[in-house]
């Protein structure tokens, strides 16, 4: 391809060569540049990539696109450009011949929801014979295909990248996450979104590196509406007013409001030996009732959000209550395990916040004792140790304190700062350090209707120790305590 092809959208100026030099990749990197190849430069908060065009000319490259004029030899080719970010993205999807065109693209966003929402969709799309791929907190997955990222929403290269694979693959649709920073760091540049999901908004990622201020996070998260065809909006949420104020698509809302165009009613918390989850109807667009098969209020929004977007695609009805009922979510409010006496719930709530969203929700069913499993990451501020036994002496019956990442730190000396701050509280707990036991006591020594909540790990797989991580996963231990429980049963 020329250079000249891949600009198409993008508004530039010639410093200087020719847009008809060949090109065959894009790269941001200095370390990967080579000939044929066309080098973007960025100014970051730490590294300019600028300063790097002597370098990427050595290693072959003739097309630069750069946010500032740069000196280099006169068989180069200088674009510039406004923002080298927006450039890199546009230039991505030429460079994988617009593979997100080929999707139908789902883009959720807001503060809290977006992991559980995505996962939801992709399960009603999949079970409705529509191959979905997904991008998100918990990596990319495509089938049976994942791999794991490092941002909520990846770079713009990657992303193409991996919209090429997911239309390889026989994918139909795309759901992913849209981070506040992905769309601050252009990282979404130049993608048409059938449906944006806005789930709700309120104070995060406000700080150093992040946002400014609450105004430029609510800007970032809103943006997505420009470019979007349409936009389903939580109407419940505090901020609703300023959401959609300009909206620039068309958009519907949904909630728990009377007149949302899919509105929530007749809600029950459901609490049975082979079923933990809500009950509600659907009304408004479609009537519909549901059962979902993950605890709690929020989740009714969640849930409603997902049902929305699908219906509105055409996904059957029927499908899409069947997926609901079954819909499992690795380490977010996970059934791990029922019986007629225990429900296990694996959760990633890792902080006081979320931990007392989770066992409050949890008190919803009405268990006879609330048992919490918990620990906390070592090298972390001890405030979070202190705040995490508060909650769990004040809401749970019992707790059981173990291990979590304990990093650099010993065990012991984390155990100590929780404990000291459940006795405060005057609430009921034993230790039990090491995390496996601490499960396994959780489930053998269970009372008949009993939650319990082993919550700080969720989907993570590894146990980190001095630097090391060992294979490990809360779920994989459930199983293994039910599996040893039901051959002793069996030989009794």
């Amino acid at each position: 391809m020329k250079i000249r092809d891949w600009l198409e959208g993008l508004t530039y100026t010639v410093q200087q060569g020719s847009l008809e030099q060949e090109v065959d990749e894009v790269v941001y990197d200095s370390r990967k540049a080579a000939p044929g190849a066309v080098f973007i430069c960025m100014k970051g908060t730490r590294i300019d990539s600028h300063d790097f065009a002597e370098q990427v000319v050595e290693a072959g490259v003739r097309v630069i696109v750069a946010e500032r004029s740069i000196e280099v030899p006169e068989q180069v080719t200088v674009i510039l450009v406004e923002n080298g970010r927006e450039a890199l993205a546009v230039l991505s999807a030429a460079r994988f011949e617009n593979p997100s065109r080929k999707l139908l693209m789902i883009g959720v966003t807001g503060t809290k929801g977006k992991t559980t929402t995505t996962h939801m969709i992709k399960t009603i799309f999949e079970t409705a014979g529509r191959k979905t791929g997904m991008i998100g907190t918990n990596g990319v997955f495509m089938g049976e295909e994942h791999y794991p990222t490092m941002n909520t929403t990846p770079e713009s290269y990657d992303l193409h990248k991996y919209f090429a694979q997911m239309v390889e693959s026989g994918c139909e649709c795309c759901v992913m996450e849209v981070s506040s920073q992905a769309m601050k760091m252009n990282r979404v540049a130049g993608i048409t979104f059938d449906y944006a999901l806005f789930t709700n908004i309120s104070p995060d990622h406000i700080g150093p590196d992040e946002h400014a201020d609450f105004d430029e996070y609510l800007h970032c998260k809103t943006s997505l509406f420009a470019q979007s065809r349409f936009a389903l909006i939580n109407v419940d949420d505090e901020h609703i007013d300023e959401i959609v104020k300009d909206i620039p698509c068309d958009w519907m809302g949904f909630g728990l409001r009377a007149g949302a165009g899919y509105q929530a009613e007749d809600i029950h918390y459901v609490s049975e030996p082979d079923f933990v989850g809500i009950e509600f109807d659907i009304r408004g667009e479609h009537q519909i009732p549901v059962r979902v098969s993950i605890p709690g209020k929020f989740n009714v929004y969640n849930a409603l959000a997902a049902a929305a977007v699908a219906l509105m695609a055409g996904v059957p009805s029927d499908r899409l209550q069947h997926a609901l009922e079954h819909c499992k979510i690795n380490g977010r409010m996970e059934i791990a395990y029922t019986s007629e006496k225990c429900c296990v719930i694996i959760d990633y709530a890792h902080n006081a916040v979320s931990m007392e969203s989770l066992l409050e929700t949890l008190r919803e069913y009405h268990p006879k004792r609330l048992v919490v499993v918990f620990g906390c990451g070592g090298n972390r501020s001890k405030d979070r140790r202190y705040s995490m036994g508060e909650i769990g002496g004040k809401l749970a019956d019992l707790s059981i304190i173990t291990a979590d990442n304990s990093r650099y730190e010993k065990v012991e000396d984390i155990i100590a700062d929780i404990r000291g701050s459940i006795e405060k509280t005057g609430g009921t707990f034993i230790e039990i350090p090491d995390r496996r036991e601490a499960i396994t006591y959780s489930i053998t020594h269970a009372e008949p209707g009993d939650m319990i909540a082993v919550i700080g790990k969720g989907h993570e797989d590894y146990q980190e120790i001095e630097g090391v991580r060992y294979p490990f996963l809360d779920r994989a231990v459930v199983e293994d305590v039910a599996a040893a429980m039901k051959d002793e049963s069996s030989r009794g």
